[in-house]
């Protein structure tokens, strides 16, 4: 293969995924090599390596790679961080141990809050206090600091996190506060609040300034680790990683704001979906993600991933997903809304104290992964149970890279689930596949009902390597129209990779009444964001005609808690605009909340703006037509059990990689390439686009 190179390389907790795709021809080929959880690079360089060799691809061929991550993230859910100390105003040292007053469970009287990332010995407070206009009451006692600064120094800290009240409107004090820093422990890594998240609402910024410095040393030696061991191998091309918000970043700009890329990975899939929705004339998408871990969901609305700012990490197999507050750490930075369940393909089947089966959230993951692996695993799975009900393919898995003991399986599922139970094996087998079904289904309603829309108005898009088995059966349950299966859904994640755009974000606190709003101060605001964006973009090497800058508002009642963000129509901040935003307020609380109240005073509580730097994206090829027809990717006929056939029925297995541009296959059906494997149930049919997409609908 001849030419220039996109790589994008996605660490799943099972699997890790690659697709590269030819510049000049829009070629794609993928990859799929085995994830390596005590040591991600590892897999990540593996999978470099592997699709570089079996395509014939040069190192020095390949222009730039994306990197989907969870680095991040699992560093805080297994508590590996860098000593990590706290600094904030006199009075506040707690604010950390306090937290909030939310819970997860109201009545769940043995809930204990997440232990404070940074302990009380290494939090410390300053004399020093601004009001909220950023007027200085208390001078810095930079003597402290000094002080603050030596002791860090003699407790061995590696990152030090600085949050002042009111901060983010005037940073004289957190500036003088890491020039201290720097001239007592120039060794250590400084985060300041006011640049990490310069927003209202302490504890939050707290939350989101300490999360940032604990995980910065450990995705700064990740990177670093990775961009050296690629150089070494050949490859220079400019490497970038994705951000939870769906761009990407450098890897210098990732270093110094990891807390921006907690959910890499997932968010990914969901520009994914956005991308394929848009391209294919669907601009409203629900992006479905099952892997071998966890299932994901997202919503995408005219062409945009709904963005939330109210998350939490540190939850295993949780974010955002548990549908509650309070169980985990808040970052108050933008994210791509997420359910998030433990209902992946190693998600393990297994009976509580009471005689109830139950599915996840634990998980096999990658090692030893489900029993019909062959590694060692004991504990059966989704993937077990798919296998016994003939759902997959024991020789093809992977292509046929990889071999499934259906014996192993069917024993575990025997002696861990159905004998316990006193049920037949295949009933149990169908109950594990229906109980984790029915979760997926209840997380598909959170993101879409749950947020004020009707699923029902959806295409559900579905990937992952365990996506395209359950689609259907979910799609049926939520009676979505119709389903997308994309080509290569097992790494339809790294397609996300390489469709996406760079992007910062910056946000300014701003608590004023709609109509007593200075408009020109405003539109000053926003032009000085869009100069720090803009002077980003081009120091990444954008050119100006690729940069464009999207402009949001954070509204609220008077007296609300909460805020919604809407979007600025492009142009001068005017009276025009103004009343643009309260029109469209009173209109997205309607829709979100179930109403809305015209007549009552609405304020502005901070303003936003996302610097775009647009890369261009690939195409999708198209496949053909064939003269064959349907019957000339026919592979074999294989037995498969279906809860609506209530057992077995004998079902055609396609080879996708066979079928063309206007062939329909009627359900029941098994639609089997490298990645993954597809399920058309009965009274369903899949037609096949021309770009060798297949839609799932009803007959």
């Amino acid at each position: 293969m001849a030419g220039k190179y996109r790589l994008g390389i996605d660490v799943g907790g099972t699997f890790t995924d690659a697709m590269i795709i030819n510049e000049e021809t829009g070629e794609i080929r993928i990859g799929k090599v085995p994830s390596t959880p005590k040591d991600p690079s590892i897999g990540f360089l593996d999978a470099v390596d592997t699709i570089l060799k079996e395509n014939n691809i040069e190192a020095q061929d390949v222009t730039y790679v994306v990197h989907g991550t969870t680095v991040a993230t699992n560093a805080i859910i297994e508590g590996k961080m860098a000593a990590t100390g706290f600094i904030t105003t006199e009075g506040f040292r707690d604010m950390l141990e306090i937290q909030r007053q939310i819970r997860p469970s109201l009545y769940d009287l043995q809930f204990e809050k997440p232990q404070p990332l940074v302990p009380r010995y290494l939090c410390f407070g300053i004399p020093e206090r601004m009001d909220f206009q950023g007027n200085i009451l208390t001078k810095l006692d930079t003597d402290s600091v000094r002080d603050v600064a030596r002791q860090l120094k003699k407790e061995g800290v590696e990152s030090i996190a600085v949050c002042y009240l009111h901060a983010y409107i005037n940073n004289e004090h957190e500036a003088r506060t890491e020039a201290l820093l720097k001239e007592e422990f120039p060794e250590a890594i400084i985060s300041l609040s006011s640049e990490v998240a310069p927003e209202f609402r302490e504890y939050l910024r707290a939350s989101t300034t300490v999360i940032n410095a604990a995980v910065r040393p450990i995705v700064s030696r990740y990177l670093t680790s990775i961009e050296s061991r690629l150089k070494a191998a050949g490859l220079s091309a400019e490497l970038l990683v994705m951000q939870s918000n769906g761009g990407v970043l450098t890897f210098g700009a990732a270093s110094e704001k990891p807390v921006f890329m907690v959910e890499s990975g997932p968010a990914a899939g969901v520009i994914a979906a956005s991308y394929l929705g848009n391209t294919l004339g669907s601009p409203n998408v629900l992006s479905f993600d099952m892997g071998g871990t966890t299932a994901k969901t997202g919503l995408v609305r005219k062409g945009t991933p709904t963005i939330t700012k109210d998350y939490e990490v540190g939850v295993a197999a949780g974010g955002t997903g548990t549908g509650v507050q309070g169980a985990g750490y808040p970052i108050r930075t933008p994210v791509i809304d997420l359910v998030e369940i433990g209902a992946g393909g190693g998600s393990i089947a297994w009976v509580d104290s009471g005689g109830i089966l139950r599915v996840g959230p634990q998980s096999a993951g990658a090692d030893p992964g489900p029993v019909c692996y062959g590694r060692g695993g004991e504990e059966p799975t989704i993937t077990d149970a798919n296998l016994v009900l003939g759902r997959l393919d024991p020789e093809y898995f992977l292509g046929g890279k990889m071999k499934l003991d259906v014996e192993g399986a069917t024993k575990a599922i025997e002696s861990k689930c159905a004998k316990p139970l006193g049920l037949d094996l295949l009933e149990v087998a169908l109950g594990i596949v229906e109980i984790a079904n029915t979760a997926m289904v209840n997380a598909l309603r959170r993101i879409s009902v749950q947020r004020g829309y009707d699923p029902r108005e959806f295409m559900l898009v579905a990937f992952g390597g365990a996506g395209p088995v359950h689609a259907n059966r979910l799609a049926d349950q939520l009676e979505i129209p119709r389903t997308l299966i994309p080509m290569s859904p097992g790494i339809t994640s790294a397609t996300g990779l390489l469709v996406t755009d760079l992007k910062h974000d910056y946000s300014n606190t701003l608590i004023q009444p709609i109509d007593e709003l200075d408009l020109s101060a405003i539109e000053n605001t926003y032009v000085g964001m869009e100069t720090q964006g803009r002077t980003a973009l081009s120091n990444e090497g954008m050119e100006e005609n690729s940069i464009r800058f999207i402009r949001q508002v954070d509204v609220r009642y008077i007296g609300q808690s909460y805020e919604l963000g809407i979007v600025v129509e492009p142009g001068k901040f005017d009276g025009v605009r103004r009343d643009q935003i309260l029109e469209e307020f009173h209109k997205e609380h309607e829709r979100a909340y179930g109403f809305s109240a015209p007549g009552e005073p609405v304020e502005i509580v901070a303003i936003r703006l996302t610097a775009v730097g647009d890369i261009a994206k690939p195409t999708l090829r198209e496949i053909g037509k064939t003269s064959g027809g349907v019957d000339s990717a026919r592979r074999t006929t294989r037995s498969v059990y279906f809860a609506e056939s209530k057992g077995f029925v004998d079902c055609p297995v396609y080879d996708r990689y066979k079928l063309s541009s206007g062939d329909v296959l009627q359900g029941p059906a098994i639609i089997e390439e490298m990645d993954s494997t597809t399920i058309i149930h009965p009274e369903y049919k899949g037609d096949v686009d021309r770009y060798g997409n297949i839609f799932l609908s009803g007959v």
